[in-house]
């Protein structure tokens, strides 16, 4: 197809999809889980007030949110999730109460037949729905409301520092008096009845509850709806017909356009780095930097599961409990890969433009200390928040917004939103010259386009508010998570690769422009809907489920496919003897090839079609997913850009590249190991047991902190080991640079031009 068919291929998928998108954006508004003003019971006792109910979510979010346990499934895997735990127990005291109102006995020594009665009377009860639109009043039986109470002083007493309650705050990894103040405690259980009340309650008019009947209990009768498995079995076709389609396509093309010859000498050769150009090397060392503390913490982080209390017999759970690593490990991951891929943009925007536009380097140096402010503010306000030092208000302003992957306060946000708008504005004005040159434009627009992107999606983070209903907060929560991370991440990534390539003469423009808009789209057609896949069971309606499991079986399509890209960038490096200069960022580029298959694709689908999510949705199979895609994909692109870059600007030194292959074997074999040995292991032993048992188990003290749970997570050290030798390697490597330790030499002929020109030539 010529350019412009391309494009217009490309700018339909995103404008359909986003009306999609958008459109069942508002059928989540209007159709929520209502938040009544009061929930109340038969005889007309108060339980709790809709004020309740938002200061409870914000009590819940201010302790850590999703990174002390779960809601809905959404969140960290040592803790509960609190919907199902709060679902069971309250199930439970129910079946007692009812029990002994009923027979004078506890539930465990009726007989079989009388047990079936209770166990019937108890699910009908938890079904019925209660809600009184008129009055906006939740009404909800005397009996049940005894219950709420029973469930709500355990929870008093876990967040507080009740010493009943010290072996399951340890194996929970919660310090003692997490939530100091009674009154706080109050609303939070507010928050996770609430919550809790969604899972079972029946939708008006519908079989299935508001979570589509998630989490699996059969006291409450939650089992898999109808809609669940139909769609899931839908899903696998579609991924099918998309394979085949594609491998169709790829046949029908009958093979890549041959690449043109390599240029005798590297294109880079002349290039003088500007005073921006070099500016952009802190950048790469802040890298490496955070990289090693996300690994500390990281461990950190694992060894709470074995030890809740402490870390080798440190206490250090009172001024850095679990809530907090985790956090900054989460936010240290994403504030690194972003780093270096920022930093990618702004080297080489001025080395495809030709020429340094006015105070380019000043501004790459204030943005510099934007990203320092933001990344040490925010993670003193989460520290803060976490430990109670702020207010409502306060928290979600400067402190921990308690959402995974978007903790850092409204505030924060807002200077991180900024700072990405800067970083495009200085990359576009040092690109633009080149776009007066015909050759390459529409793969230079494509650039830009997904550079933008970059910039302005994570603005869809500031769409909620401090008092959102959590179901629309999830929703636009996942635009952040999904569309900018697994979207216009993998367009960008797909983008720049073939960018670096043409600009090295390894590859036409015009194929790589091709292969760009493409690959593009068919990664789009998919993930823009897909986005739906994370909200089967976040309080949305079937039509979430129906879309959301057929688009995202979509992404998939692409990945399948991810060994053509490979072995043609292996062939790219063996053309030139000087490409062999750029080996380890194109075996960087490799790997991501690789866990775009493995991580993305099949740990991806482990966990995608919504009978699979139904049971491991906040299970150990998640961070499987999440450790092998976000890490192997835009990890390895981080790395293998930041190594591009540097290369580039050190081209007439010859590196000592040990420590580099150290680097990338040590990050793929511990990742692999990782995974393998141990995050995927407990992950099926928890499906096993949520399909056996139900959700609230898989995830209990009681089936986690068993002497198998801890063997296996105890062989992650292994991979742990290998991976942060990995990320110490690079490191060193990035420090290296500026030391001239990482230099075996000087290039012979280091001073000539790929084409006789003065060095300042354009790249």
């Amino acid at each position: 197809m010529s350019y412009r068919k391309y494009f217009w291929a490309f700018g339909l998928v995103i404008v359909l999809s986003f009306a999609v998108l958008g459109g069942f954006g508002f059928e989540i508004y209007q159709k929520a889980p209502p938040r009544p003003e009061q929930i109340v019971s038969s005889s007309g006792e108060v339980l709790y007030t809709h004020q309740d109910l938002l200061d409870g979510q914000n009590v819940w979010q201010s302790m850590g949110g999703q990174q002390v346990g779960s809601i809905w499934g959404h969140g960290a895997y040592v803790a509960p999730d609190w919907s199902a735990d709060w679902l069971h127990r309250e199930a439970i005291a129910m079946l007692d109460l009812l029990a002994r109102q009923n027979y004078g006995r506890d539930f465990e020594t009726l007989g079989p037949g009388e047990q079936a009665a209770v166990k019937a009377a108890v699910q009908a009860e938890m079904r019925h729905n209660g809600y009184d639109a008129d009055r906006d009043v939740l009404v909800i039986s005397d009996l049940r409301a005894r219950a709420v109470t029973e469930v709500a002083a355990h929870y008093d007493a876990l967040f507080s520092d009740d010493p009943s309650q010290t072996e399951l705050r340890e194996a929970y990894a919660i310090p003692p008096g997490s939530v100091p103040d009674p009154e706080r405690r109050h609303k939070l259980t507010a928050f996770f009845f609430w919550a809790s009340w969604t899972c079972a309650a029946e939708r008006p008019g519908e079989a299935v509850s508001y979570t589509n009947n998630w989490p699996a209990e059969p006291l409450v009768g939650n089992h898999p709806s109808a809609s669940i498995v139909g769609w899931s079995l839908i899903s696998i076709l579609v991924l099918i017909l998309g394979i085949g389609a594609l491998a169709w396509h790829f046949a029908r093309k009958g093979g890549e356009e041959d690449n043109p010859d390599a240029p005798t000498k590297d294109p880079f050769l002349g290039l003088q780095p500007t005073p921006s150009m070099k500016a952009t090397y802190k950048y790469f060392w802040t890298v490496g930097l955070l990289a090693v503390v996300q690994v500390l913490l990281g461990i950190i982080a694992a060894h709470y599961g074995v030890e809740g209390d402490g870390f080798y017999g440190f206490d250090i759970q009172s001024f850095l409990p679990y809530s907090v690593v985790r956090t900054w490990h989460t936010q240290a991951g994403i504030f690194w890969i972003a780093t270096a891929w920022l930093a990618t943009g702004l080297f080489i925007a001025p080395a495809i433009g030709g020429r340094e536009p006015k105070g380019q380097r000043f501004l790459v140096n204030f943005l510099y200390v934007c990203v320092l402010t933001i990344v040490g503010g925010s993670m003193l306000g989460e520290w803060l928040g976490i430990h109670q030092k702020l207010g409502y208000a306060g928290n979600f302003w400067f402190g921990h917004q308690g959402y995974e992957y978007v903790d850092l306060g409204r505030f924060w946000q807002l200077f991180l939103f900024v700072g990405l708008l800067i970083w495009f504005t200085l990359v576009v004005r040092a690109l633009a010259p080149a776009f007066r040159e015909k050759e390459g434009r529409p793969l230079l627009g494509l650039f830009t386009i997904a550079a933008g992107a970059i910039g302005l999606f994570y603005g869809a983070g500031l769409m909620w508010g401090q008092h959102t209903h959590l179901s629309i907060a999830e929703y636009w929560r996942w635009w952040v998570v999904h569309l900018w991370v697994e979207g216009f991440f993998e367009v960008f990534a797909t983008v720049a690769i073939a960018f670096l390539f043409s600009r090295m003469g390894l590859i036409r423009a015009r194929t790589a422009t091709a292969a760009a808009f493409f690959t593009s789209t068919i990664y789009l057609t998919g993930g823009i809907i897909g986005t739906m896949h994370h909200l089967y069971f976040t309080g949305t309606p079937t039509g979430v489920m129906a879309l959301g499991a057929t688009f995202s079986a979509l992404e998939i399509v692409p990945l399948v496919f991810v060994g053509f890209e490979a072995m043609s960038n292996l062939r790219l490096s063996t053309s030139r003897p000087w490409v062999t200069h750029y080996r380890w960022p194109i075996y960087f580029f490799v790997a991501v090839s690789f866990w775009n298959l493995v991580g993305a694709g099949v740990f991806g689908f482990l966990i995608n079609p919504p009978i699979a999510l139904y049971y491991v949705q906040g299970l150990n199979t998640t961070p499987v997913h999440g450790h092998s895609a976000l890490f192997g994909v835009y990890g390895m692109l981080g790395f293998g850009l930041l190594l591009f870059s540097l290369r580039a600007m050190t081209i007439r030194y010859v590196w000592k590249e040990k420590l580099l292959s150290i680097a990338f074997w040590s990050l793929n074999i511990g990742l692999a190991a990782m995974v393998l040995l141990s995050l995927l292991p407990i992950g099926l032993l928890q499906t096993w047991a949520s399909i056996t048992h139900g959700m609230w188990f898989a995830r209990s003290a009681e089936f986690m902190q068993t002497g198998l749970m801890d063997n296996l997570r105890w062989m992650r050290v292994f991979g742990d080991v290998i991976f942060s030798v990995g990320i110490v390697a690079m490191a060193w490597f990035i420090t290296g640079i500026a030391t001239g330790s990482s230099f075996a030499g000087e290039l012979a002929g280091k001073s000539d031009a790929p084409d006789g020109r003065k060095a300042s030539s354009r790249a």
